[in-house]
């Protein structure tokens, strides 16, 4: 951040638009008058009514239940020092913005002119009807150690200093992780603490917490080694103080230790100390922007180091980010009058866990990785991952409700896992929904592009949370090399290439495509070199041999050229003239379901009563009741031509044959997704009521056009393209997927193989 444009950045980040970085949002309708009267006077009263009689139903009828209070006076901002409360409010509503992206809490940051204890206690202890929590911030020490405890012992909601206890609960869960791929036990290890403020002495308590004899732990100050014959240390430093009499320098403290804990100065530790500590030690170089010892340097001097910093360029971040917004995410939802120790290390054993669960890849993805996995650059979590909201919120709520500080018991854990789930953007309930389903009965599924990292890494996802049993078609030395090369672990899962000497069955495959196809031009020589040549013949063979149980391509093909070979073999489905494609948007609202999207050109009236009924029994297949639209521009005959003419058709078609499907149209997208509209212009409409879930398309051209809009405008996630009509589960990626997205293909096609073998 030392170069002029960064600073300039930096500035103009804080400064362009609307000044600083949070806003407050209404949350209930505000469009008319009487909606102002039920924000305000004279509706207002219901509520305060309520509450004077019942003083807890202020987190029924408020927003306290989700409001936290990020408080400091400036003494001890980040790394600039004591620059007083104006100075430290961008820092405020920075950790306000982290508190709402990461676990949807909304926060007042609150800086006070107060630097005697009692002043700031008397001020924060006065905000406690207004407030959820309170997070203290970047408070100087020891001051910050009184005014803690006293809030703490004088208040009724959560309090934490989290300049302490964040780094502390982090650090800790990095520790034991970091001990255990060490081969270290917490009960014997000899640390080294240099720096002995707020975050050390939490840090250290955390450590003895976990297991750390205070014995074994050596700290020191700017003035040297605490120890028993200081006279200047205060109570909180004296219960550190060590014995020790051979110890009168970290160099000397160095030496066979085992672990070095940073809360200090840049480069105070040398290479040579570096080199006299035990074998596979442990260093956690916290200082801000320049740690202990860099980062490069502490590896090519240890190749048996495991080693992290406080920053983001290098492995193993020790990040407040991965505790405060879900400790106190746990906290508010069971209405906890404390954050205690045991929910402090509720949280520290919850993200040790989670690093060794498999990474999702969208983690992979936002730090430029091939393949995190546990081990010693990855002894914590990411900041992105968003596991962290429901793994670390549950661990400290049942902690709360365990240690007796709950007002609120959650007795559905799984409800409360979705809710909190609910609060994370674009992960919509659908699609986990869809993958508790896939799980339950795991297909499997012939990946026809397997010499490609996405479909490698897509699979490894797959098979370890249990979706599918992968299949890989393609250049078997390609594949294994990529494995090697970006350490899957696909080792035990089948390789098939159908160029190889006595590849399975290709006699029986080549017999069958020859009968089904000798008719329009093929002979078996054809049909055997199209499933040598053409991985989509071999792999809908498969799946129509009952070899395999999905297929999966398109990645790097044509959509043609994959659905061709699957008509041709596995053909559609009783009663289905036509194949159509469909994609899942997930949308804030929730999701919606577009056709036809991918195959169908300009269909005709008929045709388009095929797509509908066709899209409309998949969309059933998903547990939800489709209320489909036909879409156009015009409205119920306000505009003639062929597409609304051709449209109107279709839908008394439907009327007629189909009596208890939910389906209206011709008629606009805006209507079709707004109910109130409709209503208003349209009340004869049989979709009146909510909005319309499934919309049809009157050409693929609309239909293609409207779901790239979405996705990149408006930031849907499009789950597709979903291959509909077929005998047998085929599915097709877009062009160049995201892993993301071919994950999510990969469980729609094991959905779809249990309900097409439940069909048979």
């Amino acid at each position: 951040m030392n170069k002029p444009n960064r600073k300039l950045d930096a500035l103009n980040y804080h400064s362009k638009g609307r000044p600083g970085k949070i806003q407050v949002v209404p949350t209930k309708p505000t469009n008319s008058q009487r909606d102002l009267t039920m924000a305000y006077s004279p509706g207002v009263a219901e509520p305060c009514l309520k509450i004077a009689e019942n003083v807890d139903d202020v987190y029924k009828y408020t927003a306290k239940g989700n409001l936290v209070a990020v408080i400091s006076n400036g003494t001890a901002v980040l790394g600039l020092g004591n620059i007083g409360p104006e100075a430290s409010k961008p820092v405020m509503e920075g950790k306000g913005l982290l508190f709402k992206i990461y676990a949807d809490i909304d926060v007042f940051d609150l800086e006070l002119n107060a630097k005697s204890v009692d002043e700031f206690v008397n001020i924060v202890k006065a905000l406690e009807p207004t407030f959820g929590g309170v997070n203290l911030e970047d408070i100087s020490a020891p001051t910050c150690f009184e005014i803690e405890r006293r809030l703490k012992a004088e208040m009724n909601i959560p309090v934490m200093h989290d300049d302490q206890h964040g780094t502390a609960i982090i650090s800790g869960a990095a520790l034991m992780n970091a001990c255990e791929l060490q081969d270290k036990k917490l009960s014997e290890i000899k640390m080294v603490v240099n720096g002995a403020g707020a975050a050390a002495v939490s840090c250290s308590k955390m450590y003895l917490s976990l297991g750390v004899k205070v014995e074994n732990l050596v700290m020191f100050d700017i003035n040297g080694v605490l120890d028993k014959n200081r006279t200047d240390l205060d109570d909180i430093r004296m219960q550190f103080a060590t014995n020790r009499t051979d110890v009168k320098t970290l160099s000397d403290a160095m030496k066979g230790a085992d672990v070095f804990i940073g809360l200090s100065a840049g480069n105070v530790v040398s290479p040579d100390m570096l080199r006299s500590m035990a074998p596979n030690p442990i260093v956690f170089a916290m200082a801000n922007p320049n740690p202990e010892i860099d980062y490069e340097t502490g590896s090519a001097t240890r190749d048996d180091l495991i080693m992290a910093t406080g920053r983001s360029d290098f492995p193993n971040q020790v990040n407040n980010v991965l505790g405060f917004p879900f400790i106190f995410r746990g906290a508010l939802d069971v209405r906890a009058t404390a954050i205690n120790e045991e929910m402090k290390i509720a949280a520290a054993y919850a993200i040790a866990e989670l690093t060794k669960k498999p990474v999702p890849e969208a983690v992979n993805t936002a730090y430029n990785a091939k393949n995190l996995k546990f081990g010693k650059d990855y002894i914590i979590p990411k900041p992105m991952d968003q596991r962290l909201l429901t793994e670390v919120s549950i661990a400290v709520a049942k902690a709360a409700v365990e240690s007796g500080v709950a007002r609120k018991v959650i007795t559905d854990w799984d409800a409360y896992a979705e809710e909190l789930q609910g609060r994370i953007g674009k992960d919509n309930r659908l699609l986990r929904n869809i993958a508790v389903s896939a799980k339950q009965n795991p297909k499997r599924v012939v990946f026809a592009e397997a010499d490609n990292y996405k479909i490698l890494r897509a699979a490894q996802i797959v098979k370890d949370e249990g979706i599918a049993t992968p299949i890989l078609l393609g250049n078997a030395d390609k594949i294994n090399q990529i494995i090697e090369e970006t350490e899957l672990e696909l080792g035990d899962v089948a390789i098939i290439d159908p160029r190889a000497d006595n590849v399975p069955q290709i006699d029986d495959y080549a017999k069958y495509l020859y009968q089904k196809r000798q008719r329009r031009g093929v002979t078996m020589h054809e049909a055997r070199k199209l499933l040598i040549t053409d991985r989509n013949y071999y792999g809908a063979c498969m799946v129509q041999f009952g070899e395999a149980d999905a297929l999966i391509s398109g990645l790097t093909k044509n959509y043609v050229n994959v659905i061709k070979p699957a008509l041709q073999i596995i053909g559609t489905e009783k009663g289905v003239n036509r194949v159509a494609g469909m994609y899942l948007m997930v949308t804030p609202k929730g999701p919606v379901f577009f056709g036809d999207t991918t195959v169908n050109v300009d269909p005709t009236v008929q045709e388009l009563v095929d797509i509908t009924v066709l899209i409309e029994r998949s969309v059933r297949q998903f547990n939800i009741s489709p209320r489909v639209a036909l879409l156009s521009y015009s409205n119920f005959g306000s505009n003639d031509g062929p597409i609304p003419e051709g449209t109107r058709e279709a839908v008394k078609i439907l009327h007629e044959k189909y009596p208890d499907m939910i389906v209206d149209g011709e008629m606009q997208a805006n209507f079709a997704i707004n109910s109130e509209l409709l209503k208003d212009n349209f009340p004869f409409s049989t979709l009146n009521g909510t909005p319309a879930n499934t919309l049809i398309f009157p050409n693929l051209e609309s239909g293609n056009i409207a779901y790239k809009l979405l996705q990149e405008l408006g930031g849907a996630e499009a789950v597709g393209p979903i291959l509909l009509g077929l005998k047998k589960s085929v599915h097709v990626l877009q062009l160049g997927s995201s892993v993301r997205e071919i994950v999510n293909m990969v469980t729609i096609a094991v959905l779809d193989a249990q309900q097409k073998a439940g069909n048979n």
